[in-house]
């Protein structure tokens, strides 16, 4: 797998990282087999200078980590570039393999805060391609820790996997799984196999590295969660 992590790249006027990181890996996945693309929630912090909800994305592609991992970074770098937002402050990191103190470093950002040498210090031990695109670069933290974060499999949620985006309204539990979700089960992990979910605005967890539907039961149909 390849993972891009990206963040800090809108502003109050523009649309979201997420937006942007869809948007990019809908040009990738002309060339590369596309896993998904992920929103890892970090720290809600009136220190942490933030948009909105202070989140990042991450891109996998199910690619051979012999790829040419500097070209790929030279290609979203440029895409990321051509849709800079005055007053953003973007990151952008890839990674082929990805060192447990990467994924360590994604939870302390979920927690405490953190500066952007403490992530460029820790991507140049582990070899990681890290680059701030503008402003004051902190999005190099973000950014990295999405890396990690989507590395474990076991955090955010999916905004895009599959054809669960053209989803609408209340559809069965067969048709979200042929949509591209791996499962459908409940907070408490029961498998869920009848009934209608409604798919609204459907974001999957991601859980053991797969997209995972966890919902509520309301009445007649199954309701999807939005988990962190």
């Amino acid at each position: 797998m390849i993972i891009i992590g990206l963040d800090d790249t809108d502003n109050l006027e523009s649309r979201g990282t997420g937006h942007l990181a869809r948007q990019i890996a809908a040009e990738l996945a002309v060339d590369f087999p596309l896993v998904g693309v992920t929103r890892h929630q970090l720290l809600v912090d009136r220190r942490v200078p933030c948009t909105k909800n202070n989140s990042c994305a991450a891109i996998t592609l199910d690619v051979d980590s012999d790829a040419d991992l500097p070209r790929l970074f030279e290609r979203v770098r440029e895409m990321m570039l051509a849709e800079f937002q005055p007053g953003s402050d973007p990151g952008l990191c890839i990674a082929a393999e990805v060192p447990v103190e990467i994924t360590e470093f994604g939870f302390q950002v979920k927690r405490e805060l953190v500066d952007q040498e403490q992530a460029r210090r820790l991507a140049e031990a582990n070899g990681l391609l890290l680059q701030g695109l503008g402003g004051t670069q902190d999005g190099v933290i973000g950014a990295m820790a999405a890396i990690g974060l989507a590395a474990c499999g076991e955090d955010g949620r999916y905004i895009y996997v599959g054809q669960v985006r053209d989803l609408s309204g209340l559809q069965s539990v067969q048709t979200v799984i042929d949509a591209g979700v791996t499962a459908v089960r409940t907070l408490d992990g029961t498998s869920v196999t009848q009934g209608l979910l409604l798919v609204d605005k459907l974001r999957p967890a991601r859980r053991g590295g797969q997209p995972v539907a966890v919902v509520n039961w309301e009445g007649d149909h199954w309701q999807p969660l939005k988990l962190d």
